[in-house]
């Protein structure tokens, strides 16, 4: 199940989805080829525009919903831990640190969760999926010598994320808590941990600012296609959201 949700969620997000609709459209060429010329040209045009950061910072900031969080304001939160979600890539084994290490977006959640610790001297929680785990934990005692007082390694995705955090927690009798993820993801973690019976605070990381007006934002990168990728994977995920939790259709 893991595995198909996985390859359904690469097909329906670029730079697939517009791939498979080009390939679509080669197919009827021949038959259609007006139909075949213009899925082609849709699906050409809106890959271009998709690797164009001018259009992935505006769609970015349509599935951002909360502001940073006020350094001034941390003590007034009277959180009681800090959870850092996973989901932003790793490496299994990183040679220049010999073992796991996580990569860049990662890493500034990491990184955030880490100044947030020693700022508040508030326990971490880092939760993900096997290795994914095992290198947010590694990388935070070796880079930031912050150690995480639980390790959560068997969520596979967010809604996960959320119930086997409230089960550890539970135990330690946490239930307010700093939440750290990317500030697109934010909205949907947000939903999933309150239903699980947390007090949240968001603290989210890489928070919209505008574009600044440069000649390289109007040529495709392949940081502005991530950039659109991860923007449309949480305009996609909420409203799948929000219609598994009306319908319960997923395990409480």
């Amino acid at each position: 199940m893991e595995i198909l949700k996985t390859i359904l969620r690469t097909l329906i997000l670029p730079p697939a989805a517009p791939l498979l609709i080009i390939a679509l459209g080669g197919l009827c060429l021949r038959r259609h080829a007006r139909l075949g010329l213009g899925l082609i040209a849709v699906a050409a045009a809106a890959l271009w525009l998709m690797s164009l950061m001018i259009v992935a910072r505006p769609l970015e900031r349509l599935a951002e919903h909360y502001a940073a969080l006020d350094p001034g304001r941390l003590a007034a939160t009277r959180a009681q831990a800090i959870v850092i979600l996973g989901g932003g890539g790793q490496r299994a084994y990183a040679p220049e640190y010999a073992g796991p290490a996580a990569d860049a977006r990662l890493l500034e959640r990491l990184a955030y969760g880490a100044w947030l610790a020693r700022r508040t001297n508030l326990p971490v929680l880092v939760t993900g999926r096997r290795i994914e785990a095992a290198a947010m934990r590694d990388t935070l005692v070796r880079n930031f010598a912050v150690r995480p007082r639980w390790v959560e390694d068997r969520a596979y995705d967010t809604f996960e994320n959320a119930h086997n955090c409230a089960r550890m927690l539970s135990i330690a009798g946490v239930h307010r808590i700093l939440l750290v993820t990317s500030a697109a993801h934010l909205w949907r973690a947000a939903h999933e941990f309150t239903a699980a019976g947390f007090d949240v605070i968001p603290a989210p990381v890489h928070v919209w600012t505008p574009v600044e007006p440069e000649p390289t934002n109007y040529l495709p990168t392949a940081e502005a296609l991530l950039v659109s990728n991860s923007a449309l994977h949480e305009l996609i995920g909420e409203p799948v959201r929000e219609f598994l939790a009306w319908t319960r259709l997923r395990r409480q």
